[in-house]
């Protein structure tokens, strides 16, 4: 079965090869920039939902003791 992937790859690659640099670029375009799109989503969702974990540790609940600062003058 990885023979024939690697039979394939080899040909489209050297189909890539062959083709006009414009082509070239709009190919590698389509198939790159949805990709790298992906890709930074999931990091993004993957950071912001460790922040509010991280953010959820460090922070008391401030809600039951009436809010703000301990040292604060009323």
């Amino acid at each position: 079965m990885f023979d024939g992937v690697a039979r394939w790859w080899d040909g489209f690659e050297l189909w890539l090869a062959q083709q006009w640099f414009p082509i070239q670029f709009v190919l590698v375009i389509a198939v790159l920039l949805p990709l790298c799109a992906a890709m930074a989503w999931v990091v993004h969702r993957g950071v912001d939902v460790v922040a509010d974990l991280l953010a959820g540790l460090r922070r008391p609940d401030t809600t039951e003791r009436g809010g703000g600062r301990s040292d604060a003058v009323s």
